[in-house]
């Protein structure tokens, strides 16, 4: 997915000369407490609900009000992993979207881009989540797709995050279209893979329940 398939044409941009009053109305009736700011065709940053209870003026022009996320803006070919690392390193919910020309086009809203990637094949497709501790200088996707595909098993998905305790660390997470991991888990340790977790779907019960909430919070999605 890319940027301009994840655009919300339904977020219309305020405008410097529009007031706070107007700001809050719109946030309400699209139930969003932030909305982007457009200028000439130029995207300037986003208003916040918290920021205009700040003020306590809704007579306040946008104009006058110091926007957030100035630089939240990607082109319209950008993937969605990117816009979701700029999102998330602002702390922002949308992010701006302009053509060639550095033209505004539309917002992202990073829920549409989180539910977008939900939908995807590799989300929907029943399977088991693996996560794996191992040095950075150890990490092979062809020789960990080579080990699993002999369990007659493929990899959907995966995310490399940096060990918080140590940057010589990765925790890679997989999925795996089957269910039923042990076989796999066997022959990954085997061979000296460290599996600090692993969710599998079926007869998922409330403890496993609260560990893959707990891995998605870590994915952060």
């Amino acid at each position: 997915m890319i940027a301009e398939e994840l655009i919300n044409h339904m977020i219309p941009p305020l405008k410097l000369n529009d007031d706070a009053h107007k700001a809050m109305l719109w946030m309400e009736e699209l139930r969003s407490n932030q909305l982007p700011v457009v200028d000439k065709e130029k995207f300037l940053g986003l208003i916040s609900e918290e920021m205009i209870l700040e003020e306590n003026d809704v007579e306040k022009l946008i104009g006058d009000f110091q926007l957030q996320g100035t630089d939240c803006q990607v082109t319209q070919g950008s993937h969605f992993y990117d816009i979701l690392k700029l999102a998330s390193d602002n702390q922002v919910q949308m992010v701006g979207v302009v053509n060639d020309a550095n033209e505004y086009i539309g917002v992202i809203s990073i829920q549409d881009t989180i539910t977008s990637f939900a939908q995807t094949a590799a989300v929907q497709m029943a399977g088991g989540i693996l996560v794996i501790s191992m040095n950075l200088m150890d990490y092979s996707l062809a020789e960990l797709s080579r080990l699993i595909e002999e369990e007659n098993s493929k990899i959907l998905s995966c995310s490399v995050k940096e060990d918080d305790l140590d940057a010589s660390k990765i925790k890679l997470t997989i999925k795996i279209n089957k269910t039923d991991l042990s076989h796999i888990v066997a022959t990954l340790e085997r061979f000296g893979y460290k599996i600090i977790a692993r969710f599998q779907e079926p007869n998922i019960n409330k403890g496993e329940k609260e560990k893959l909430d707990q891995l998605l919070k870590f994915l952060d999605i």
